[in-house]
């Protein structure tokens, strides 16, 4: 059975965190965009991560050309839950009319997010679903299995072509196993043609070619860390999942100290301009980008719209889930899974 590694990063407290105050005399959060009557607010993981950073100047453009105004808030980390508690009270107390939130702990937020609702305001998930997904009034996100999916079948093909024997490595996100790092790690597993048995539980799988998982706080420390943890574990990992992009960078940093790199192929989520780039380069052998601007331009379009005449925001399927689009970009293309080279890509990236 495929089991945690248990190294540094597996033994990250999640802690309460200040909220990161951008812009004093705020009301906690950094304030932009129209200045109108309607307040919304968006509230990220952190403010560090470039796809975050890129959220968030979606959500300004957007507060812009609507005429609302914008409050932001951010916690330091991945995981830190009790800075989205507070944003969300401080949102409610200055009387917000709608909150765009990526989640850092898809479960532990949902009381919070109710309390928030039960005051009558609209409530956006962004990028991670949160748990149950219908606990928010709406989701604008990538397609997180399908992300997964994308590269796990390009990795398959891959290999396939190469005749070589795979020994997988899992960097995934952190311990809690949110709902946007189970469902890349599972769709990744089954695009490469794993038993995944529990589709919502990470590490469960009993496949011999699965070297291990260790989480990486989707950062490049993380990722070194993990990437090190799992190359004792089996020195001949070939194959490694990750995340996302800075968790992937410093998996390739580990790789090359240890001499591993040109024989590995490494996969990522994200899309962003240094990871696409880093595919360019060699070190990504494939990623699925995914549009951050778009999810947060539309959730402020949506509590616009909500503000001015009630209407929550659905697909054309009468869904709560709205996918903004994911593309795999690699410069190497497998038969059978459509992709767009780095080219397109930097021209499509973000950060």
């Amino acid at each position: 059975m495929a089991k945690r590694v248990h190294g540094r990063s597996t033994g990250t407290a999640v802690v309460a965190i200040s909220l990161l105050v951008a812009v004093a005399g705020c009301g906690g959060g950094s304030s932009s965009g129209g200045g109108g009557d309607v307040l919304v607010g968006l509230v990220t993981k952190t403010d560090t991560n470039p796809f975050f950073v890129k959220m968030k100047d979606g959500a300004q453009q957007a507060a812009g050309t609507t005429g609302t105004k914008l409050q932001s808030f951010a916690g330091k980390q991945d995981g830190d839950n009790q800075s989205q508690v507070d944003a969300i009270e401080n949102l409610i107390g200055a009387g917000a009319k709608g909150i765009l939130i990526t989640p850092n702990d898809s479960k532990a937020i949902v009381p919070s997010v109710d309390k928030a609702r039960q005051a009558g305001l609209l409530v956006i998930a962004l990028d991670t679903q949160l748990e149950p997904a219908d606990a928010a009034d709406a989701t604008f996100a990538t397609d997180n299995f399908q992300a997964g999916l994308l590269i796990g079948r390009w990795a398959k093909a891959t290999f396939a072509k190469s005749g070589k024997q795979p020994k997988i490595a899992l960097l995934d996100l952190n311990p809690n196993q949110v709902s946007v790092d189970v469902q890349r790690d599972q769709g990744f597993l089954q695009g490469f043609g794993v038993d995944v048995k529990d589709k919502a539980r990470i590490g469960d799988e009993s496949d011999p070619r699965i070297v291990g998982h260790d989480v990486t706080d989707g950062a490049p420390e993380g990722g070194r860390t993990a990437m090190e943890n799992l190359l004792q574990k089996d020195s001949g990992v070939n194959l490694v999942y990750t995340i996302n992009e800075p968790a992937a960078a410093g998996a390739y940093e580990a790789l090359k100290a240890a001499g591993k790199e040109k024989d590995v192929v490494i996969v990522s989520v994200d899309g962003g301009c240094p990871g696409v780039g880093n595919v360019k380069s060699g070190v990504i052998g494939a990623t699925s980008q995914q549009y951050p601007l778009k999810m947060a331009q539309m959730g402020v379009e949506a509590v616009a719209k909500f503000a001015k005449d009630g209407t929550k925001p659905a697909n054309t399927a009468g869904k709560s889930f709205v996918d903004t689009g994911v593309t795999l970009v690699t410069d190497q293309p497998a038969t059978g899974v459509e992709s767009k080279d780095s080219a397109w890509g930097l021209q499509n990236c973000w950060g």
